[in-house]
């Protein structure tokens, strides 16, 4: 894509026809969650809530790989870089997640080996430095990183790696969307998160929309992307019409990435897995196939049964959820915040809370 036709997707003039047309078309109240946390930010940091009519309210979904990572998971994480001879390599975000006791930046402090990785590929090459050191890698996100950590197994099966593990959190997103509209959460339509849509492509939502008869919209990242998603949920909701449509199509297909599929299904087995707020959900983890299970942490490793708690008071579950928004929680701003956070919403780059705390009541129009 050139710079030009980038531009396009961020013009202020195409913006404010997009935004005309929602207030025209918008005749009755409707609650639109955006599943990804990158959709949260960018609506926040581009303004996007202050065009909209007041009819429209959008809560954001379980689409922050870091907010939905399970407590007992944040536990075995910490229990794992407690063991001698390991170095545990994470993304940035998970350092000051609170486990129960304790949280991975603690860890570091008090001399455990916990060093940040910007990829998988990272904790790999850091496992052919160091063979006498046994390197963990915390494995969490949505489809968007399970190819590359499955590239990454296949990688160090390749090499004869013995000492490179692999802990897997990893969880899919329709699932998860499946579980949300069986709850009791009141939502008239979905915005799609842009980046798992690309490797899952955009048929992956048919049985959703055809299930629970809801509106749908694959979006991009840029603000005239999400305005474009927002008209197209609006009218389908007015027309009392529930399909999906794909306006993140220049990189978004019907089927995905095939290849990235391909790696996910040869190296990860589909298995129930424990969502923060949404607890647990058929279907909807990754865990290595026993063809590579000599990569699993969890199995490598002893990992006593946690007695994990979420942090007390805290309300991630019911933000994730759609349920409550973080000036409802009376420990926002208060006794939690970026610097000393109470869940993980509050530490996430893209995190509901956190991104309530950077944009909500400061000037973020930037048309």
């Amino acid at each position: 894509m050139s710079y030009q036709n980038l531009d396009s997707f961020r013009d202020p003039e195409v913006a404010k026809t997009l935004s005309g047309l929602i207030a025209e078309s918008c005749q009755s109240p409707m609650r639109i969650m955006e599943v990804c946390g990158t959709h949260t930010v960018s609506i926040f940091r581009n303004g996007i809530r202050d065009m909209l009519p007041e009819d429209i309210t959008l809560v954001s979904g379980p689409g922050c790989p870091v907010c939905v990572t399970d407590q007992k998971e944040i536990d075995d994480f910490i229990q794992l870089a407690r063991k001698k001879n390991v170095i545990l390599a994470t993304f940035g975000d998970l350092m000051r997640v609170p486990g129960t006791q304790s949280s991975l930046q603690k860890q570091r402090a008090q001399g455990r080996k916990v060093k940040v990785v910007y990829s998988a590929f990272d904790a790999l090459t850091l496992a052919a430095q160091n063979p006498k050191k046994k390197i963990v890698f915390c494995g969490v996100g949505f489809e968007t990183t399970a190819p590359t950590v499955g590239a990454c197994i296949l990688e160090a099966d390749r090499q004869g790696l013995k000492n490179f593990f692999i802990y897997s959190a990893h969880k899919t997103v329709p699932p998860a969307l499946d579980a949300l509209m069986s709850m009791d959460t009141v939502i008239d339509g979905f915005m799609m998160p842009g980046h798992v849509s690309v490797i899952i492509g955009a048929d992956a939502y048919l049985p959703l929309v055809e299930k629970f008869s809801i509106p749908c919209a694959i979006a991009g990242f840029e603000p005239n992307d999400i305005l474009a998603s927002i008209l197209t949920l609006v009218q389908q909701k007015e027309a009392g019409e529930s399909k999906l449509e794909n306006t993140y199509s220049r990189a978004v297909s019907p089927v995905g990435n095939k290849k990235a599929r391909e790696v996910m299904e040869q190296v990860f087995d589909r298995v129930d897995a424990s969502w923060r707020g949404l607890g647990v959900i058929p279907g909807s983890g990754l865990s290595i196939r026993e063809e590579y299970e000599r990569f699993d942490a969890s199995k490598a490793f002893e990992l006593p049964p946690a007695r994990s708690a979420a942090p007390k008071g805290c309300i991630c579950g019911a933000i994730l959820t759609g349920k409550k928004i973080p000036p409802q929680c009376p420990k926002y701003k208060i006794e939690c915040t970026p610097t000393d956070p109470l869940g993980p919403c509050m530490v996430s780059s893209e995190g509901t809370c956190a991104a309530y705390y950077r944009y909500h009541g400061a000037i973020t129009k930037v048309y």
